[in-house]
């Protein structure tokens, strides 16, 4: 179990601690919801969650296969959604992958891509739509 300490600091800003590193990070509301929008607001931790353990997942598998992601990234687009309440509507992903790969380990790798933690807990609303793209140079 891992203890994380969250404090209200006032004008819609928020201290968080995470227990075991002692690490402090602070996040905002947004601008649109009158906050500050100068950190994170915790829907963006959301898309930042989702990012890093979709790559942690993929790091995982290529670890014990001997694959090297070295340089992979991750960029989530958030959308939020205002009907029936304000939520995350869309959290697209694209993968981006410096090195093309063989088809069985692209497989394994987009397996454990959809099936990170953080992918299994969102509810089933959130529009979650992974993109890979293999071995092709960023834009």
């Amino acid at each position: 179990m891992t203890n994380i300490k969250v404090e209200y600091r006032g004008d819609l800003r928020c201290e968080t601690k995470h227990g075991p590193s002692d690490k402090v990070l602070i996040t905002d509301a947004p601008k649109e919801s009158t906050g500050r929008g100068e950190s994170f607001s915790p829907t963006d931790l959301v898309a930042v969650a989702l990012g890093s353990c979709i790559l942690s997942a993929m790091a995982i598998v290529a670890n014990r296969h001997g694959i090297d992601i070295s340089g992979a990234t991750a960029t989530v687009d958030k959308q939020m959604a205002n009907s029936p309440v304000r939520r995350i509507g869309k959290l697209a992903v694209n993968i981006h992958m410096p090195r093309s790969l063989a088809e069985r380990d692209r497989q394994r790798l987009e397996h454990a891509a959809n099936t990170c933690p953080v992918h299994e807990s969102l509810h089933p609303d959130v529009h979650i739509p992974i993109e890979f793209s293999w071995g092709k140079a960023l834009e």
